[in-house]
């Protein structure tokens, strides 16, 4: 393998989707009874791709199908796909808390992986015994860990409640220590899946930094998945795209992101479609005024018209909508403080317009888009949703000078100011 720490071959992994524990044991058998006969696993045959927005007509999805790719000592590889492409489950497999179905995996040196919240933790032992337990899992002697141990303390920033369990800890507290544990206990692959996600900003900022250090200061490889494009960009040399349980695109990561950008950005709306409703209650038409066409200047306004059509009379009817960037991570949302009753309108059915002003709208620069809901919230009835419409980028301008590219003063959006009326 040379240089290689990480050889993935022909990689797949299927589950069984449904009530698990209803016909597994026949499944089992089959299957003993097709490997004793020397044939095919036979329900290999029958999985779908694992698109989780459809419903399959087979109980078996491949949530990974042939994957290959290699990855060398010091390397830090991104993983990038939506919600559903398979990425923890890559990891999953990497770190060895789940087997593939078919393929193999080589790895040269040990593995520290954070997969999620708590990752290897056991709650009823305090931070400190955990640090011991997870030093020890890694295959440390008791006395390489306490080298280590006040500089795992520190880092982690949790020294008051380090003798305190962990299942009393918060869920920041707890990422902050294990990252900690991960990055300081000298494995030479590190494999992080999202978890930086739950800390704060100083906290995100001094993870990056010690990801940096131990790739290219120490030689370490890291695997790192994150929804946050930014950090991708700046912490990897190159990225793999999952799409489906498969590898659509692996290299340089700029490029990796401008592809995977224009992904999303091509099954996103631009102009919203009048579609037959099936429900009483719906959409008929939404309109969004901005600067120019898709183009919104930082702190400018926004008006949107919305068209509701109801056969029924108006009951506990609210509209909601959001933004979202690229990644479908909602930046803002909101519930539009509409009065059916004080408009006169409350029991009555046909057609009603809301108008809503955004007097200063400071969105990062970058694009987004919008999604609407309509609601009962007291009867929990959705009646309608348009989770991607009006794809628009936001444009600085010469406000740059002004509030340079900080993103606290960005993501605000206040003073928004509705009506309602019948049509």
């Amino acid at each position: 393998m040379s240089d290689t720490v990480i050889k993935v071959e022909n990689l797949s992994k299927q589950y069984r989707l449904g009530n698990v524990g209803l016909g597994s044991l026949g499944h089992d058998l089959n299957r003993w009874w097709y490997n004793v006969r020397g044939r095919e696993d036979p329900y290999l045959k029958i999985g779908e791709e694992n698109d989780r927005t459809t419903k399959g007509l087979s109980e078996y999805v491949w949530a990974l199908r042939d994957i290959n790719f290699e990855v060398k000592q010091g390397e830090v590889l991104g993983i990038i796909g939506r919600n559903g492409a398979g990425k923890s489950t890559l990891l999953k497999i990497l770190s060895r808390t789940t087997t593939p179905t078919t393929g193999q995996v080589k790895i040269k040196g040990r593995v520290a992986s954070l997969l999620e919240v708590g990752t290897g933790f056991h709650p009823e032992l305090t931070g400190r015994e955990n640090i011991f337990l997870n030093g020890a899992i890694l295959g440390m002697t008791k006395q390489e860990i306490k080298s280590k141990l006040d500089e795992i303390i520190d880092f982690a920033g949790v020294e008051r409640y380090i003798d305190t369990p962990v299942k009393r800890y918060s869920s920041g507290m707890y990422v902050r220590l294990a990252f900690a544990v991960a990055a300081h206990l000298d494995p030479e692959i590190l494999i992080f899946d999202e978890v930086l996600a739950v800390g704060d900003a100083e906290f995100q900022k001094k993870a990056m930094g010690k990801m940096r250090e131990v790739s290219y200061g120490e030689g370490r490889t890291v695997l790192f998945v994150s929804h946050n494009l930014d950090a991708i960009k700046n912490l990897c040399d190159r990225s793999l795209i999952m799409e489906k349980g498969i590898i659509s695109f692996n290299g340089e990561t700029e490029k990796s992101l401008n592809i995977y950008l224009s992904k999303q950005t091509s099954t996103i709306s631009k102009d919203f479609q009048l579609k037959k409703k099936v429900g009483s209650t719906y959409f008929k038409d939404i309109k969004i005024k901005m600067n120019g066409d898709h183009i919104l200047y930082f702190n400018n306004p926004v008006t949107i018209e919305i068209l509701i059509f109801s056969e029924n009379v108006v009951r506990n009817l609210e509209c909601s909508f959001q933004i979202f960037d690229l990644e479908g991570q909602a930046i803002v949302y909101n519930w539009i403080s509409t009065s059916f009753e004080m408009a006169g309108i409350l029991g009555k059915k046909g057609t009603f317009q809301i108008t809503i002003c955004i007097p200063n709208v400071r969105l990062y620069k970058g694009e987004y888009y919008f999604g609407f809901n309509l609601a009962d919230p007291r009867g929990k009835v959705v009646y309608d949703t348009i989770p991607e419409f009006y794809l628009f980028e936001v444009n600085m301008g010469d406000l740059i000078n002004e509030f340079g590219w900080r993103k606290d003063v960005c993501k605000y959006i206040e003073n928004i100011k509705t009506s309602v009326e019948a049509v």
